[in-house]
């Protein structure tokens, strides 16, 4: 590990927004730094002007100034900017570098023809909207929410909705009925914009019957608008409105509510492991100030560029694309099965779009190396400058690949962060270069650390990931959590006043990380973090099932890996293929098809602890070869004995490659 793949030119500083910004400090503030680790310590160390900076730099669009940059670096606690006002809808608009003529939202997808917005379309969709919402008698804190794709219309709807201070939510259409009303019962939005359907490769998927269902179980909504998506022609729902209605011509201004910093933008949600999702407030400056610096200054993006990330709307990385605009970024929306008709797809998007960042997932680019994929031969990717991964670790094997078949004069980031914080904390930046296996560097203002298992950092060794200080988009709270106290629980339980992120992390000499996977039980799956909280409701909820434990086992090369189900059935009952069908079908028509498991086995028992919480890493540990004795604490379980199935079924399967069940 830790070959270099690419070297920055050596008029990177002429030539990158970071080494603009660089100038720009040593002229308005009299800062040199020799390379990036000064750079990089000054902005965790002198959080105050580095961030001020950042504001200033970008120039930050504000109705009234912050009499502050951040009232003290308590975590959690912390409030940025106060006093002043803003809106993150405006500043995105401002699009700065771009005339009205220039398209700065190309959407493709494999329901309808590809549609191209300019800047003054754009503001135009922006406007009629956000006069629309305003309409239905959304203001202030209402909260609007999404079942849509990655499609124009829901950028628009976002940015008309922050535009009047409302709270934005989105679900993506391929989630099923209770993953969706799990999230938005929390929020209670009182309005509804729902998709009939899409297609998926060739394939219609009716989604009319879910957005019914999630009517029916929101007492909150007080309007639905529906968007014909799949049937063009098609008439909304009885007692909605048409997208085409609430778009309708008007003659109201497009005007900007202006909100304090940390005054909500949009809910995210966590992927439910423990209990339900969730729902993570993030704030409109927040948000805004970590965008532009990573936007701009990591991933080098500015007017000249086409942004393109292959997302949905139920992952936080559409949040961060979106935002391309507030840079002068044209964005590349694409909503559709991204293996239609083969692997190829979406790097002939890339080619036809002109794409200049395409941004992915792990699984995907080693998916693709995997089927043998040489993306250059079947596309022109000569305006391809950057490619960008994450949701998952990026082996040494993935960056070779993208060197050899897409392109050795591209820069790779790697990159990682969460929905916690809407953005990558470590990641890439034009300054270093790519060594192999590596993620580059930590971002700048995310002073990420490896902390051992007495809390001491460590440089060279495994620790668990941490953030020492505090960063402008840290969530603002969870929703209805008055006290904080889900909040400080979620990340400062373990280390006190430190925020625990939940990953493994190695941190190199050179400042490279190298993340090594979750150090809790989420289920990682084709690049999508799937909650297990979210398995058991369903599973669980069949007659059938008493009791159920769910384990991802990674894949060495970077593959989908295995998704194994345990289930204690009731009294009498053996599993058969009938009732394995019966599972798969309610995993996928309540979550999706993400959650099917690969094989489902009968036990006797699920392993408890005396607090009766399901030992999933315990069991994971088991499957993939360590002795029951060091996987679990035999004092801390209820039924220590269940342990013993999982054991011999792990020596069965590594004798076999289709074990019997435990």
């Amino acid at each position: 590990m830790g070959d270099v793949l690419w070297t920055p030119p050596a008029d990177v500083r002429e030539r990158s927004r970071i080494g603009d910004y660089l100038r720009w400090l040593a002229e308005h503030r009299g800062l040199e730094f020799a390379d990036y680790d000064a750079l990089w310590q000054w902005s965790v160390t002198d959080l105050d002007a580095f961030w001020r900076s950042i504001w200033d730099y970008f120039e930050v669009i504000a109705h009234t100034p912050p009499t502050a940059t951040l009232t003290d670096r308590t975590m959690p606690g912390t409030r940025w900017f106060p006093g002043a006002t803003l809106n993150y809808a405006e500043n995105v608009l401002r699009m700065p570098g771009r005339g009205d003529d220039d398209p700065v939202v190309i959407a493709h997808g494999q329901t309808r023809a590809p549609e191209t917005l300019t800047a003054a379309q754009l503001r135009e969709q922006v406007r009629r909207v956000a006069a629309g919402l305003r309409r239905l008698g959304v203001g202030e804190g209402d909260r609007v929410a999404a079942y849509a794709p990655n499609i124009p219309e829901t950028y628009v709807l976002l940015l008309a909705t922050a535009s009047l201070g409302a709270i934005f939510s989105s679900c993506a259409p391929e989630f099923g009925t209770r993953s969706v009303t799990d999230r938005w019962q929390q929020i209670e939005p009182t309005v509804l914009v729902a998709v009939d359907g899409y297609r998926y490769g060739d394939k219609p998927v009716d989604r009319r019957a879910e957005v019914a269902a999630i009517r029916a179980a929101l007492p909150s909504l007080r309007h639905t608008v529906a968007v014909p998506y799949l049937d063009v022609a098609g008439t909304p729902p009885e007692g909605a409105l048409a997208w085409s209605e609430l778009a309708a011509e008007t003659d109201e201004p497009l005007a900007f509510t202006p909100v304090p910093v940390d005054h909500p933008l949009y809910v995210l949600y966590s992927s439910g492991t423990t209990g339900l999702p969730k729902p993570i407030v993030h704030g409109h400056g927040g948000i805004l100030l970590e965008h532009l610096k990573m936007l701009a200054l990591h991933h080098d993006l500015g007017p000249a560029d086409r942004f393109f990330w292959f997302t949905t709307t139920g992952w936080m990385m559409w949040n961060f694309l979106v935002s391309g605009p507030a840079v002068g970024a044209t964005i590349v929306l694409f909503d559709g099965n991204p293996g239609h008709p083969d692997l190829g797809a979406l790097w002939r998007l890339v080619a036809e779009t002109g794409t200049t960042y395409f941004g992915t997932s792990a699984p995907f680019l080693l998916a693709c190396r995997k089927a043998g994929l040489v993306p250059k031969e079947i596309a022109d990717l000569s305006a391809l400058r950057g490619v960008g991964s994450t949701g998952a670790p990026l082996p040494a094997e993935g960056f070779t690949w993208v060197y050899e078949t897409v392109g050795d004069r591209l820069q790779l980031q790697s990159l990682s962060g969460g929905t916690d914080v809407c953005t990558g904390f470590v990641g890439g930046v034009p300054l270093l270069p790519v060594h192999a296996g590596e993620i580059t560097c930590r971002a700048l203002g995310a002073k990420v650390e490896a902390r051992s298992a007495d809390g001491t950092p460590v440089i060279g060794q495994l620790g668990e990931l941490v953030i020492t200080e505090p960063m402008p988009s840290m969530p603002v709270g969870f929703w209805n959590d008055t006290d904080g106290s889900r909040y400080r629980e979620a990340y400062f339980e373990v280390y006190p006043g430190v925020w625990r992120h939940g990953d493994w992390i190695t941190v190199n000499e050179r400042g490279g990380c190298v993340i090594t996977g979750r150090s809790d039980a989420t289920l990682n799956r084709g690049g999508v973090r799937l909650g297990t909280a979210e398995f058991y409701s369903v599973v669980e909820g069949l007659d059938e099932v008493v009791d159920s434990v769910v384990v991802h086992l990674e894949d060495d090369e970077g593959g989908a890996g295995e998704l194994l189900l345990f289930v204690v059935l009731a009294e009498g009952l053996e599993l058969d293929d009938a009732l394995r069908k019966k599972v798969c079908r309610e995993l996928r028509t309540a979550l999706s098809p993400r959650h099917v498991p690969d094989e489902i086995h009968q036990v006797r028992a699920v392993p408890r602890t005396l607090s009766a919480k399901k030992l999933e890493v315990p069991v994971k540990k088991i499957l993939t070869g360590t002795p029951v004795d060091h996987a679990a604490a035999k004092g801390a379980l209820a039924n220590p004995e269940s342990l013993t199935a999982f054991a011999a079924f792990a020596q069965r399967r590594a004798g076999s490659d289709h074990p019997t069940p435990a």
